[in-house]
C-alpha cells in the first residue's frame, strides 16, 4: 500500500513559486527521476510563510532512494527558492476506517 510523504518548508510561497518556475528545467529533471523511482503524485501547497510538499510513493524506501540520489539537485532548487529550514520527510500510511471515501 502506498504512503503519503510530507515536507514542511520554511519559505515565502511567492518567492518559492517564482523560483521553481524560473528553474523549470532543473525541476523537470527532478520530477522525471521521481517518476522513474515510483512517485505516484506530487504537489506543492502554499501556507503562511511555508510551503508544503505532498507526495505519494509506493513505500518509504522508494522515496528515500530517490531523495538519496537527487539530494544535491533538490538542495540547489530549495536554496534558489529561499527555503530556510532543513526539511524532514514525514510519512503517513492509509488507515482502513469505515468513514473513508
Amino acid at each position: 500500500m502506498s504512503v503519503m510523504m510530507g515536507l514542511r518548508l520554511t519559505a515565502d510561497p511567492q518567492r518559492f513559486e517564482q523560483a521553481v518556475k524560473d528553474n523549470e528545467e532543473l525541476l523537470q529533471s527532478i520530477v522525471g527521476r521521481a517518476k522513474q523511482a515510483g512517485a505516484v503524485h506530487h504537489a506543492f501547497y502554499a501556507g503562511d510563510g511555508e510551503v508544503l510538499v505532498v507526495d505519494e510513493w509506493p513505500d518509504e524506501a522508494s522515496f528515500q532512494g530517490f531523495y538519496d540520489s537527487t539530494g544535491a539537485e533538490i538542495g540547489e532548487l530549495m536554496s534558489k527558492a529561499g527555503v530556510s529550514n532543513e526539511p524532514q520527510p514525514l510519512f503517513w500510511h492509509l488507515m482502513d476506517t469505515p468513514d473513508k471515501f
